[in-house]
């Protein structure tokens, strides 16, 4: 087995194209004298991009899951992981693009793949959190242009993303769901401002973003008009399959929970009950991991379903958990914080320094759809219990009473 759980030596035929794509790749490309965005435009070209993506556009047309068998024997020779720069583009805004996009928005795969433009999700609002397709962002066809006015908030990287992908409201006189429209937005186009929202870990990932008569070519509408929630559900359920399982399907015992036994490894404690508690935490690392391995093995082509909100459900809760036991093996010093002054503006992953991580594991239940949505979705969607109470539903949008 590797270290992703696939067996080595299979005659899956498609496990075999991966598998030799990427030592091709690999033998042309050698990572240790291989710029960084060359090597990504590579990997591109050689289909190990997203696997799942039909030839040419970073694909090889096989099953999603043959993806861990790429990341993972490029990451072991020492090749770059171009997602931990570019996170929303990577799991979300680009299989949104691929599903739903033209052929002149598909060319913008790559560059995307190569980290040369880096790309954000614009859906949440001050009044559109969990539910978003409550949304009040205008778009106004003005004849091959759209005018969009509004604010979106809590929006990961805008302050370094050349791209943006936007939910707005296109026809507010049917009900919500039915009248949003999908657009692929310029970040430095006119009228576009973006304002950092400083965090309690004292960087700034996160953003509001002003749309002040933008104007947007119609070219850029991604889809349908009037089909922007088949956009946004695309983009959500790839969200929370990316969030949940982790970039690039990582092995056993790496990640959150790798920094975990190495600081109780460090600390030297003999306490049973903080062993037992490190011990049920690895467990349910362990069981999170192999529950991601089996559904991205029984997940066909195409958008995920909810087993997504599984892993990112469990994910929040987990990692909250592990960070804590961190700080509380850290006794007096788990209180201390290096400094609040310089916001980093980093990308929304974690980092070495423990007790940022715990601050930020605080945001894993609220980002990419919050615990609460998550478990009506598991109840909705796996367990067929009987769903809320939807009153607005069925209401036009500019009927529905807004505070």
């Amino acid at each position: 087995m590797d270290s992703s759980g696939d067996t080595v030596g299979t005659t899956d035929p498609d496990a075999l194209e991966v598998q030799e794509a990427t030592e091709r790749l690999l033998a042309e490309f050698d990572p240790d004298t291989t710029g960084e965005t060359e090597f990504l435009g590579a990997q591109y070209d050689a289909g190990l991009a997203w696997v799942h993506f039909p030839r040419g556009l970073g694909g090889l047309g096989v099953n999603p899951r043959l993806q861990a068998l790429a990341t993972g024997r490029i990451t072991e020779a020492g090749g770059p992981l171009g997602g931990l720069r570019n996170p929303i583009g990577y799991g979300m805004c680009g299989p949104a693009v691929e599903v739903h996009g033209t052929d002149e928005q598909r060319a913008l795969l790559r560059p995307l793949f190569t980290n040369e433009h880096i790309w954000c999700q614009l859906f949440s609002e001050p009044g559109a959190g969990s539910d978003v397709a409550s949304l009040a962002t205008r778009a106004e066809r003005d004849g091959e242009e759209w005018v969009v006015n509004g604010q979106k908030v809590w929006t990961t990287l805008a302050h370094v993303s050349s791209y943006g992908l936007l939910i707005a409201r296109s026809d507010p006189e049917v009900p919500k769901h039915r009248g949003m429209t999908a657009f692929i937005v310029d970040m430095r186009a006119p009228g576009v401002e973006t304002r950092p929202l400083r965090q309690m870990t004292g960087d700034a990932e996160f953003n509001e973003v002003y749309f002040t008569d933008v104007r947007i070519p119609d070219s850029m509408r991604l889809d349908e008009v009037g089909r922007g929630w088949s956009v946004a559900i695309t983009t959500l359920m790839n969200e929370r399959v990316s969030i949940g399982a982790g970039t690039g399907a990582p092995p056993r015992g790496s990640g959150p929970i790798r920094q975990l036994v190495d600081a109780y490894s460090a600390h030297g404690s003999t306490d049973e009950v903080m062993r037992d508690r490190v011990v049920q935490l690895w467990a349910r690392s362990e069981v999170n991991r192999l529950t991601n391995m089996r559904a991205a093995a029984n997940r066909k082509l195409g958008t995920p379903g909810p087993e997504g909100s599984v892993a990112k459900l469990a994910m929040a809760e987990l990692n909250k958990d592990i960070y804590e036991a961190t700080t509380d093996l850290a006794g007096a010093d788990g209180m201390l914080y290096g400094s609040y002054d310089e916001p980093t503006s980093k990308s929304a992953l974690f980092g070495d320094d423990l007790a940022a991580n715990f601050l930020r594991a605080r945001a894993n239940s609220i980002e990419g759809g919050t615990s609460e949505v998550l478990r009506n979705i598991l109840g909705e969607r796996v367990l067929g219990l009987p769903g809320d109470v939807r009153a607005d539903k069925d209401l036009p949008w500019s009927d529905v009473p807004r505070s």
